[in-house]
């Protein structure tokens, strides 16, 4: 479970807060399932990092501050808050320079020391009060 708790704090500080694409590859399965708060699921690495390119370019300072993590067999959940500045368009919502703020939960299955599924629960909200003043 160690292993796996760490997967997941790589996903976070590597992937998201350092923006490091090259995460993709090493921390997820060829056929990740990713089902998101923003109503987008994608299916396989390609998919995802279109996910992950069109969220870094809407926000591009996101940073990812996990508050809780709790493991069990091969599921890890993960509370976060989630922070940045809204800069491109998110949705239907066009670049506003708000700073945004808002929690979420996630929930990662993994095997074979890869995750093979994510499924992300956010404030949608806050989120969107935030984006529409």
């Amino acid at each position: 479970m160690k292993k796996n708790k760490e997967i997941i704090i790589s996903y976070y500080e590597n992937l998201w807060n350092n923006k490091d694409k090259s995460f993709i590859d090493k921390l997820l399965d060829e056929n990740i399932v990713f089902r998101g708060s923003l109503d987008i699921e994608t299916q396989g690495k390609q998919e995802f990092e279109n996910y992950f390119d069109m969220i870094i370019e809407a926000i591009p300072n996101l940073f990812h501050a996990v508050e809780l993590m709790i493991t069990e067999e091969d599921v890890v959940s993960a509370r976060a808050v989630y922070n940045g500045t809204h800069m491109g368009k998110l949705l239907d919502f066009e670049p506003t320079g708000n700073r945004i703020r808002y929690h979420g939960a996630s929930f990662f299955k993994i095997a074979n020391d890869k995750i093979i599924e994510i499924w992300v629960l956010g404030d949608l909200n806050s989120l969107n009060k935030q984006l529409s003043k």
